[in-house]
């Protein structure tokens, strides 16, 4: 996805706002004050909230395509280590970007128009299809058990995942979240490991 760098700095500006006031407080007023700018300026760039929103999940979408689908990819590696490497990339990415949790996980957000509910769609399957190719080639290779379909081990593990990441949100990212998930992914490793 390629954006001007004032595209991007709203884009920032509008994670800071979602981050500190939530979906409500995200409005073209306030986005406006924020960038430093009119609100016509700011509709140079994007029509309108929902195409902010909108750009903002494809911005998150374009850089997990970057980084999720190679490391499922990484044959090499042993499948346990490229669930850790996964999960704790996305990790990673959203503890320097936690307003995307607080997009993600907005109710409000996923009623507000079809473009932003099509957007999350195409985030959840890209996680989806990277956690599923791991699995499939561990249980191919005998290092996941195969008494569970794939699909469900995938989707065991991501919303595994999804409640942590909800319950950090909802605790205002007061705890430590990586240690908190480091042990979580053993613990879900463990469990559906044949070693």
């Amino acid at each position: 996805m390629e954006l001007k760098p004032r595209q991007l700095e709203i884009l920032e500006a509008a994670g800071a706002i979602l981050y500190e006031e939530g979906v409500g407080g995200l409005t073209t007023k306030s986005l406006a004050k924020r960038v430093g700018f009119t609100e016509s300026a700011l509709y140079r760039h994007y029509a309108s909230k929902e195409e902010i929103l909108a750009a903002l999940l494809q911005y998150l979408y374009a850089n997990m395509e970057k980084r999720l689908p190679p490391i499922a990819a990484m044959t090499e590696v042993a499948p346990e280590e490229r669930l850790r490497r996964l999960f704790g990339s996305q990790l990673e990415y959203l503890a320097e970007h936690p307003h995307f949790l607080v997009a993600i996980f907005s109710d409000g957000l996923l009623t507000y128009s079809t473009a932003i509910k099509e957007s999350m769609l195409r985030i959840m399957f890209l996680m989806r299809s990277s956690v599923l190719r791991i699995i499939e080639d561990g249980q191919k290779n005998k290092v996941f058990i195969a008494l569970i379909p794939a699909e469900e081990l995938t989707h065991i593990l991501m919303g595994s995942f999804r409640l942590l990441m909800l319950q950090w949100r909802l605790e205002n990212f007061k705890f430590d979240v990586k240690t908190a998930e480091n042990q979580h992914i053993e613990n879900l490793i463990s469990l559906i490991s044949t070693r």
